[in-house]
This record gives C-alpha cells, sequence and structure tokens, in this order.
C-alpha cells in the first residue's frame, strides 16, 4: 500500500464559509458576460495549439493552417463535451453527498453553490460550441452508459477525487488558452470563467478527498484506487472524439495512428495530471493495479 503523506486541510465548515465569500465576489454570468453574437475571426485557433493531439507529428506538419484552426475548433468543442459529460455526473455525486448534510451549514451551501456553477459551466461550454458552428461531441454511448453504473455508487473520496483528474486537467488547458492571443476570444473568456471559479471546486474537492481518506481502510483505499484509475482512463482517452479529424479532412485511421504515437501530447497531459497525481499519492489513492490504467492513459 502507498505510504500517505499528511496532507493539510482546514475545518470544514471555515473552509466552506470563505468559498461562500470568494463566490459572492468573482462569480460570472456567461449569459452576461460572454458577447454569444460577437464575430468569429477566421484566423484564430480554438485552443492553443500546442494542446492539439495530432500537434508535434509529421500529420500535423503536412496540415494546412486552416486544417489546424478547424481542427483546434473542434478539438475545443469536443474537450467541453467531456467536460459537460462529467460535470452531470459530478452535480449528481454532490447531491447525492449533500442530501445526508445539514443544509443551514457553509458546507452544504457551499456545495450547492458548487452545481449552480456546473450547470452554467455546462450551458457555456455548450453554447461555446454552438456559437463556432460545431456538433454537440460526447463520449460513446457505452462510455456514457458505464458512467451510469460510475455515479452511482461513487461517494466519498471515490466522487471527490475523481472530480479532481477532470477539473485539473481541464484547468491546466485552459489557463493556456485564456492567456494566448492566438485563440479565439469567446474560447479565451470561457476558460478565464471556468479557471477562476473552478479554483474553489477544486480546493473544495481536496480537502475533502483528504478529509474522508484519514480514517479509510486498506481495503476501502484499494477499492477507491481502482474506481478512481477507470474513471480517470475514461476521462482522458475521451477528451478528443475521433469525428475532430474528420471535420478537418483527415483520414481518421491515420490520425489516430499519430495520436497514439504523438510523445509530446503524452507528455502535455502527464504535466497537467501531475498535481493531482501527487495530491491523490498524498492520501494513499495512487498504486496497485490501477497505474496499469493511469499510465495506459499517459496520466503517469
Amino acid at each position: 500500500m502507498t505510504l500517505t503523506r499528511p496532507v493539510r486541510t482546514g475545518d470544514r465548515q471555515d473552509t466552506a464559509a470563505r468559498l461562500l465569500d470568494s463566490a459572492a465576489r468573482s462569480s460570472f454570468d456567461p449569459g452576461i458576460e460572454i458577447d454569444w453574437d460577437a464575430p468569429i475571426p477566421p484566423d484564430k485557433y480554438g485552443m492553443s495549439p500546442e494542446w492539439s493531439s495530432l500537434y508535434g507529428t509529421d500529420l500535423w506538419d503536412r496540415m494546412t493552417e486552416d486544417q489546424r484552426i478547424t481542427l483546434t475548433r473542434h478539438e475545443a468543442a469536443s474537450i467541453a463535451g467531456t467536460g459537460i459529460w462529467f460535470e452531470m455526473i459530478l452535480m449528481q455525486m454532490l447531491v447525492r453527498d449533500l442530501y445526508r448534510h445539514d443544509p443551514a451549514t457553509p458546507y452544504v451551501q457551499f456545495g450547492l453553490t458548487e452545481i449552480a456553477d456546473e450547470c452554467r459551466h455546462s450551458t457555456m461550454f455548450a453554447r461555446s460550441a454552438q456559437h463556432f458552428g460545431v456538433p454537440s461531441y460526447r463520449p460513446p454511448r457505452w462510455v456514457r452508459e458505464s458512467g451510469r453504473a460510475f455515479k452511482a455508487v461513487a461517494a466519498g473520496a471515490l466522487a471527490f477525487g475523481g472530480a479532481l483528474f477532470a477539473e485539473e486537467i481541464l484547468d491546466a488547458m485552459q489557463r493556456d488558452f485564456m492567456r494566448d492571443e492566438r485563440v479565439q476570444p469567446i474560447t479565451r473568456t470561457v476558460s478565464r470563467i471556468h479557471v477562476i471559479e473552478e479554483s474553489r471546486h477544486i480546493r473544495y474537492a481536496r480537502e475533502e478527498t483528504a478529509r474522508r481518506m484519514r480514517d479509510a481502510s486498506r481495503l476501502e483505499r484499494t477499492w477507491i484506487r481502482m474506481h478512481l484509475g477507470v474513471s480517470a482512463y475514461f476521462i482522458v482517452t475521451n477528451l478528443v472524439n475521433p469525428r475532430v479529424y474528420a471535420a478537418a479532412g483527415l483520414d481518421v485511421d491515420e490520425a489516430k495512428a499519430a495520436v497514439r504515437t504523438n510523445t509530446h501530447y503524452q507528455d502535455r497531459i502527464r504535466h497537467a495530471s501531475r498535481r493531482t497525481v501527487d495530491f491523490l499519492d498524498g492520501v494513499g489513492l495512487i498504486g496497485g493495479p490501477s497505474t496499469v490504467l493511469l499510465r495506459r492513459a499517459h496520466i503517469i
């Protein structure tokens, strides 16, 4: 079993009260903050090109600039679609967790605030794809149906730890997007809103994961590790829907083969996952058979 390192957490209610104050000061309404009718600059990428699953490959070098712009717009929409899928799962897990607690406490009130944030984020992601005239990309049906099983059993450290994989990888990407002047203005604004609001959710999830693992038995740790590995694998491997390659005029099989050996993209995923992996390792949730899946997804 992985040896845990002490992870500092504050008092649950004090932390939640501070996060509620932060939400009161820095929350956004995408319907007002974003100009959804703004023109689309034809020369701007949908996201930082370095985050494209094909960047760094021979295929990327052979693509025209128009193809690269089209691909990054579709990849950004695909990543957002996976984000919507997991945020819907997260909201249901949060509601189930909060149901057991006193709604008069800051803990529950911030949890409800997070759910409201996630509702706005999902709508914002969907509208951004619509703005660019891009299809609504989602994980394959069998993955979405498997998510039903996950959200039915996920609770406590498993629910919060699973959320960290999705939230922190997307956070790393969007911190690059929002600063990159090569990227579409709406993508940059969407990224900025999400990064600011998601920082509160990450703090909430980290503390709850650490708090709930303090008294976990060896069997509980093993069970959570395995299910975390499965959830992280499906999140990462479904960020880019293969249909995005066809949308850019590429041969899908050739593109998928290029992605499988793209060490640049693999390194990006590992770097984006590093903080989550270090944290989960510190609370004893990295190790055992689940590491096989984490390596296959290039998370470790």
